[in-house]
């Protein structure tokens, strides 16, 4: 090759500004030939950004980057795709009704006299899945295919542009437990062959399960480069925050009293099969003073289970008594007035973006004496009231109070509606998956303040996708597997590995066993 460098990329000194905020800082990184580099921060670390001017969707202030020690201009993505520098997406840019082999070769076609060379296109694709292990069902229609498979078509994409730097932005987010592994695989294959991967993490299994070498950035600004096989998730956490995290939930032992939520024989109909229930025949209790967990696989029920119980979809058979009330028909104003819900889609049902925080903050309770005067929203009492919320729960944004939502980091946001649904202080605190896509020091924060709800007095029911999490949060875990409650567990006396049984389906408990 001929390289007289031995970094194939170095991004030196880059300085990148937004209104009222540094996102990098005089930051320098420098990936090797044939190397996976974890960059690791906190949400609003600046990790994205650094990758989005790599990437030429933004251009640095300051700073320059060179390739194969060559300085370079990157003015947009066709220049870094010139470069040979690839990008997956945290949220994927694929096209749903498109194929699985015209999205990789969309935008890249290979045409001789005007007419589109499929047939060679498809050996070319068939070829490099079958190199680097990425299986894909080719004429399956983006919108039918698992999100895994969505991400493998994104790296199909990359390879069939022939890029040699790979960049995955929190690749794992969306992957169950066994697709992580699968992807954790098919980045080492293309490391072996050569490739260069950037690997956009705050996950410290993940990055000490595959990366070589680990960049840290805080606030926007560097902290380290160290290699993985010279530290451990404690100090890298450390690095990343700033102080000593606990990785660790800090809890005493629950001590449940009355039933808050008795949910008996739940069926929710399924919006993607005719004549089949997404959720069939679920039956809980959740009392104060303890946090119950519904664990499984993504796709198993969850969130129409979630979506009957807080009003957004309809309940069709059973019913849901809280505080002793049957609210099993009430409207979702009325059923929102009494329960605190942390929601899975913090975009779709936690925010509305193009509002500023503060607003986002009063959202339900407009209509409070406190924040309105005959019919009339009073602005000063909202700006207090969120002033405090911010302050209280470590809301950091660029503008305070009057920042727009959607500007803010994804880790920000959800602090955010954590804030506005525990201050409402109600008695049920439904929490779904309050950690997505967050870093170890928002999750410390969120599980910490569950915690303290439950030691309050409140109900928690939480659902998790995070096996982690399930199993230092909750006081009791309750299995879900296509839509129907398969086990109860103690945290304490259950294994990960026979949760993942009861998750995939291959074990179930007789009613008898569980005391729900």
């Amino acid at each position: 090759m001929g390289d007289t460098s031995e970094y194939v990329i170095e991004m030196l000194n880059i300085t990148k500004e937004f209104p009222g905020i540094k996102a990098n800082d005089d930051i320098t990184l420098q990936l090797r030939h044939g190397e996976i580099h974890a960059l690791l921060g906190e949400n609003g670390a600046g990790k994205s950004t650094l990758m989005s001017v790599l990437f030429g969707l933004y251009q640095p202030e300051k700073g320059c980057i060179k390739k194969d020690g060559k300085v370079v201009q990157i003015n947009n993505p066709n220049d870094a795709t010139a470069l040979h520098i690839g990008m997956v997406h945290q949220h994927f840019k694929l096209i749903d009704v498109f194929t699985v082999l015209d999205n990789i070769i969309l935008g890249a076609e290979d045409t001789k006299f005007g007419f589109l060379q499929k047939k060679e296109a498809r050996k070319k694709v068939a070829e490099l899945s079958k190199k680097y292990g990425l299986e894909v069902n080719l004429d399956a229609k983006v919108e039918d295919i698992s999100v895994g498979m969505q991400q493998r078509t994104e790296i199909l994409k990359m390879l069939y542009r022939d890029n040699e730097i790979l960049i995955f932005d929190e690749p794992t987010a969306v992957l169950t437990p066994q697709e992580i592994e699968e992807l954790m695989k098919i980045m080492k294959n293309l490391a072996k062959e050569g490739k260069s991967i950037l690997f956009i993490s705050h996950k410290l299994n993940e990055i000490m399960e595959v990366a070589d070498r680990v960049t840290v950035l805080r606030k926007g600004k560097y902290v380290a480069t160290v290699n993985t096989a010279d530290t451990n998730k404690q100090e890298l956490s450390n690095m990343m925050v700033g102080r000593p995290v606990q990785l660790e939930v800090q809890k005493e032992e629950a001590h449940p009293t009355e039933v808050i939520l008795d949910i008996e024989g739940m069926c929710v109909a399924s919006h993607h099969q005719n004549n089949k229930n997404a959720v069939n025949n679920v039956s809980m209790k959740v009392r104060r003073g303890e946090i119950v967990c519904v664990a499984g696989i993504d796709g198993n029920g969850q969130t129409e289970f979630i979506h009957g119980l807080t009003g957004l979809d309809k309940i069709t058979a059973g019913k849901v008594i809280l505080d002793g009330r049957d609210i099993t028909n009430l409207s979702i104003h009325e059923k929102s007035r009494d329960m605190a819900h942390i929601p899975e889609d913090r975009h779709k049902h936690g925010l509305v973006l193009d509002f500023s925080l503060e607003n986002n903050m009063v959202l339900q309770r407009f209509n409070d004496k406190e924040f309105q005067n005959h019919g009339f929203i009073n602005f000063d009492a909202v700006r207090k009231y969120s002033d405090r919320l911010i302050e209280q729960y470590d809301v950091r944004s660029g503008q305070g109070s009057v920042t727009i939502a959607r500007s803010m980091s994804g880790g920000n946001q959800q602090k955010a509606i954590i804030a506005r649904e525990l201050d409402r202080n109600k008695d049920l605190v439904v929490a779904v998956q309050p950690t997505r896509g967050l870093d170890v020091g928002a999750i410390e924060y969120i599980h910490s303040q569950l915690v303290k709800q439950r030691d309050e007095g409140k109900a928690v029911l939480l659902v998790s996708l995070e096996l982690d999490e399930v199993m230092s949060l909750s006081d009791r875990i309750l299995v879900m597997y296509e839509g129907e409650i398969v086990g109860e567990f103690d945290p304490k006396k259950v294994s990960v590995s026979e949760l993942g049984l009861y998750m995939a389906g291959a074990k179930r408990m007789n009613k008898e066993d569980m005391t729900a």
